[in-house]
C-alpha cells in the first residue's frame, strides 16, 4: 500500500477543465462566451472568485470534513458501510470532494462496485497527498455537473440566476451546491420542488456546520427558488467573432468597458428605430484618447436582425468618408506652413477644367476664414487648400495615421479631401484619435496587453490645437440658453461630420482630450437616402454616445502650454501683417509655424493712402501672392457673405465705454433677426441665441473682439470691433 501511495502520479488530468471561450471586458466582466469542444458551458473560476457562500455551501453539502481528511473520510466510509450492510445493497456513498474530482478526471470510469470505490479512494488519497485543498476544491467547482450542459458553478450561476457566482445570495448558492448530487433530477428549471427540498437540506447542513446562523438559515429557507433561464451575455458580438479562435478554451481580456458598450448598443438601436426604413444600419466606436484603447465597438445595429446581414462588421466595411477627411487636409497645410487658420479663403465657383467642386447646399459664402471654412465644411476652400499642399502629401499623412485602405495605384486627385476614396470607421476613428492626442498616433487596440508603446508623432501639438479651436462647437441639443448656462459641468467637445456623394454614408466624429466617438450610418446594400446626412443622422447619435460617457479625472481639453503663440495679422486677409496693413488683430497660431507668408492684399495707392487688391477668382487663391489682383473698396459686398449680415456692431467700429449704469451695452442685430433664431459667438466662444421675441444684449468690455452670427441653415457672418477706455472687468456677460 505504501508503494502505491508513493508511486509517481500525473495529477494534471484531474485539474484539466474543458473551458468555454470567454471574452471579458477591462474589468473582467463577461461580454461573450462560446461552447467548449464538448458543446458544454464551462467558465473556469478560481476558488476565491466564486464567493464564500458557494464554497461553504459546497463543502457542507458534499464533504463536511473536507479540510480534516486525506482524500477519504473514514467516518463517512463507516457510516455508509453500515447503512449498506443493513439494506443489503448500496444505498449510501462516502465520496469526498477529492474522490469526485478523481471520478471527473478519470471520465467517471469507476463504477459503483466495491472494487471501483476502492480504486477511487486510493487515487483520492494519492491526489490529496500531492496537492493543496484549495486546488482540489477549485477543480471540483469547475468540473462538477449542474444540469443541462452546464459544467462548473460559474456557468450554472449565470444560466439559472443571470449573475457571476461571486454575487450569489445564500439561498442561491445553497441551491447550486446541491445540484451535482443528481443534476438531472434536481435541475431547478424542470424539477423545482426537488431542487427546493435539496436546497433546504444544504442550508440545514450549513447551519449544523456553523457556517450560518439560525436567523440566516430561517430567512434563506423562506426565500423562493428564484431560478429561471438566463441567456449568457452577448455583448460586442462582432469583436467576439474576430477573437473566436484566440478565445478557444481560454479567457481573452479586451479593452472594452461593458457599461459603455451596452450604452452605445442601446443608443445605436434607438437611432435606427427613428431612422427606418431609410436608414437600416449603423456602427460606432469609442476610443480612450490617452491609451488609444477601444471602450466600445458596435459593428451593426443588430447582430441577428439587420437588413443585408447584421453579422457584417460595419466598423471594418469600406465606405466613402465624405467631408470627414477635411480636418486632415487643413492640419497638413498648417503643418507645412502653407495655411494659417486665420487667413481668408474664397468660397466661390471654382473651374478646374474637368473638375468643378461645389458646396453641399449648392450655395457659396464668399470670403471666409480658413477656420470657418473647415468648421462649416465648405468644399471649394478645402479643394484650394489641398491644391496648395498636394494630393500625394495628404495621402501620406492619411496612411501615417493608420488609413491603409488608400490604394497607391488609384488616382484620387483634389477630390480626395471631399472623400472620393474608401476608408473604414475603425481606421478613421484611429486617425481622429491622433488629432485628439495632439498629433501622436498609435494603433487603436481592442485586446488588453497588446500594442501600446509611446506612439509616433505625425503632427505638431500646435497644429492639432488649431484644429481643436476650429472644430469646437456645441453639440446637437445644446444650443438652448439654459444648456449653455449649465455648460460648466459639460466637457468641451469638437465635432466633424461627413456625407458621401449620393447620400450613401453619413459620418460623425466627436472628440476632446478624453474620448473620440466615431459613427457611421447607412445601408448594407449601399442604398442612398436623403436622410443620410452626417449632421442630421450621424451627429445626433455620436453626440448622444459622447455625452453618455463616464466622467474622467483628467482634463477634457488640452492645455496649450507653449505650443501656441500670439501673432498679429491683417484684419482684412488674416495673414501676418505686411508693411501696408493698417487694420490688425491678434490671433493665436502654432508656435512652430513660420510667419513668412505676409499679406499682399494691402498696398499703397498711386495717389497716396492704402488700398486693397484681391484675386479675381478662387483658382490659385493665395492672399500672400495676389499678383496683379483686382482693386476693391474695403468690405466690398461681393467678398462678404451673400445672405446673413450683422448690422450691430458695425464691422471695424470702435466703441467708447461711458461707465454709466446699463449704458455700456449694445443690442446685437442682424439682417434676418426678425425672421428666425440666430446663434452668436464672441471671440470664438458660444455666447447665446436671439429670436424675434428675445433680442440679445452684449455688455461691452475693453479690447479687440470678433463677433460671429450663424443662422439655422448654417449661413454665417462675422465682424471685428474695438472697445476703448475700459471700465470694470474684461469678460462679456450675457443678458436677456
Amino acid at each position: 500500500m505504501a508503494v502505491l501511495l508513493c508511486w509517481p502520479m500525473d495529477t494534471g488530468r484531474y485539474f484539466e477543465v474543458g473551458r468555454s471561450g470567454e471574452i471579458v471586458d477591462r474589468s473582467g466582466r463577461l461580454l461573450y462566451a462560446f461552447l467548449n469542444r464538448g458543446e458544454q458551458w464551462c467558465f473556469y473560476r478560481g476558488a476565491e472568485e466564486v464567493g464564500t457562500y458557494v464554497v461553504e455551501a459546497t463543502v457542507a453539502a458534499e464533504d463536511g470534513r473536507f479540510y480534516g481528511h486525506w482524500g477519504v473520510d473514514p467516518l463517512a466510509v463507516g457510516r455508509a458501510a453500515w447503512q449498506n450492510v443493513r439494506a443489503g445493497r448500496v444505498v449510501s456513498g462516502a465520496s469526498t470532494l477529492t474522490m469526485q474530482v478523481v471520478k471527473n478526471g478519470e471520465g467517471r470510469r469507476y463504477d459503483r462496485t466495491v472494487l471501483g470505490k476502492v480504486f477511487e479512494a486510493l487515487q483520492a488519497v494519492r491526489l490529496d497527498l500531492r496537492t493543496e485543498k484549495r486546488e482540489i476544491l477549485e477543480a471540483y467547482l469547475n468540473t462538477a455537473p449542474y444540469g443541462l450542459n452546464l459544467v462548473g458553478v460559474e456557468a450554472a450561476a449565470r444560466r439559472y440566476f443571470g449573475k457571476p457566482a461571486r454575487e450569489l445570495t445564500l439561498p442561491e448558492a445553497a441551491l447550486l451546491a446541491g445540484l451535482p448530487k443528481a443534476p438531472a433530477g434536481l435541475m431547478p428549471l424542470e424539477n423545482g420542488e426537488a431542487a427546493l427540498a435539496r436546497r433546504n437540506y444544504v442550508l440545514s447542513r450549513m447551519l449544523e456546520d456553523g457556517y450560518i446562523t439560525q436567523a440566516e438559515h430561517d430567512e434563506a429557507v423562506g426565500a423562493p427558488l428564484g431560478a429561471v433561464w438566463h441567456d449568457f451575455p452577448a455583448v460586442s458580438a462582432h469583436l467576439a467573432m474576430h477573437l473566436r479562435e484566440k478565445a478557444r478554451g481560454r479567457r481573452v481580456a479586451v479593452t472594452l468597458d461593458a457599461d459603455v458598450q451596452r450604452s452605445a448598443e442601446r443608443l445605436v438601436g434607438r437611432a435606427l428605430r427613428r431612422g427606418r426604413p431609410e436608414i437600416t444600419n449603423a456602427a460606432a466606436i469609442v476610443v480612450d484618447v490617452a491609451s488609444a484603447e477601444v471602450l466600445a465597438r458596435v459593428g451593426s445595429g443588430d447582430f441577428y436582425d439587420t437588413p443585408g446581414g447584421g453579422q457584417v462588421d460595419a466598423c471594418r466595411a469600406l465606405r466613402s468618408p465624405g467631408s470627414a477627411l477635411k480636418p486632415f487636409t487643413y492640419a497638413l497645410a498648417i503643418e507645412r506652413n502653407v495655411l494659417y487658420a486665420s487667413e481668408m479663403l474664397l468660397d466661390d465657383t471654382l473651374d478646374l477644367g474637368a473638375y468643378n467642386p461645389g458646396n453641399f447646399d449648392g450655395a457659396y459664402n464668399g470670403l471666409v476664414s480658413a477656420g470657418d471654412a473647415l468648421r462649416y465644411s465648405l468644399n471649394v476652400p478645402a479643394v484650394l487648400v489641398l491644391d496648395r499642399v498636394g494630393v500625394p502629401e495628404l495621402e501620406g499623412l492619411l496612411r501615417s495615421v493608420g488609413i491603409e485602405t488608400l490604394k497607391r495605384s488609384e488616382y484620387h486627385g483634389l477630390g480626395l479631401t471631399l472623400g472620393n476614396c474608401e476608408v473604414t470607421l475603425e481606421d478613421l476613428t484611429g486617425a481622429y484619435t491622433a488629432l485628439a492626442n495632439l498629433g501622436v498616433w498609435r494603433p487603436v487596440k481592442t485586446v488588453a496587453g497588446e500594442g501600446g508603446g509611446t506612439g509616433r508623432r505625425v503632427l505638431s501639438p500646435g497644429t492639432c490645437l488649431s484644429i481643436y479651436e476650429t472644430l469646437e462647437q456645441p453639440l446637437p441639443g445644446e444650443w438652448a440658453s439654459n444648456v449653455v448656462q449649465a455648460r460648466g459641468a459639460m466637457p468641451r467637445a469638437c465635432f466633424k461630420t461627413g456625407t458621401s456623394t449620393g447620400y450613401h454614408d453619413a459620418w460623425a466624429f466627436v472628440f476632446n482630450a478624453q474620448y473620440v466617438v466615431g459613427v457611421w450610418m447607412g445601408n448594407n446594400d449601399g442604398r442612398g437616402s436623403g436622410r443620410l446626412v452626417g449632421a442630421e443622422a450621424a451627429l445626433p447619435l455620436a453626440a448622444a454616445i459622447f455625452r453618455a460617457l463616464p466622467v474622467m479625472n483628467r482634463p477634457a481639453w488640452p492645455a496649450p502650454g507653449d505650443a501656441m503663440r500670439r501673432a498679429t495679422v491683417c484684419a482684412a486677409s488674416g495673414l501676418p501683417t505686411g508693411p501696408w496693413c493698417r487694420r490688425t488683430k491678434e490671433v493665436f497660431l502654432p508656435a512652430g509655424q513660420y510667419l513668412h507668408r505676409v499679406c499682399d492684399v494691402c498696398r499703397p495707392e498711386d495717389g497716396g493712402g492704402v488700398g486693397e487688391w484681391w484675386p479675381g477668382s478662387a483658382r490659385g487663391w493665395d492672399l500672400a501672392r495676389v499678383g496683379e489682383g483686382v482693386r476693391v473698396a474695403r468690405d466690398a459686398p461681393e467678398l462678404r457673405h451673400a445672405g446673413l449680415r450683422i448690422r450691430e456692431p458695425v464691422n471695424d467700429a470702435e466703441y467708447v465705454l461711458t461707465g454709466e449704469p446699463r449704458g455700456d451695452r449694445i443690442r446685437l442685430s442682424a439682417s434676418i433677426d426678425a425672421e428666425t433664431e440666430l446663434y452668436w459667438y464672441i471671440n470664438g466662444r458660444y455666447f447665446g441665441n436671439s429670436s424675434p421675441e428675445n433680442p440679445l444684449l452684449l455688455t461691452l468690455s475693453a479690447g479687440e473682439h470678433t463677433l460671429a452670427c450663424m443662422a439655422p441653415d448654417g449661413s454665417l457672418d462675422r465682424v471685428e470691433f474695438r472697445v476703448s477706455e475700459p471700465r470694470g472687468g474684461l469678460g462679456f456677460k450675457r443678458q436677456s
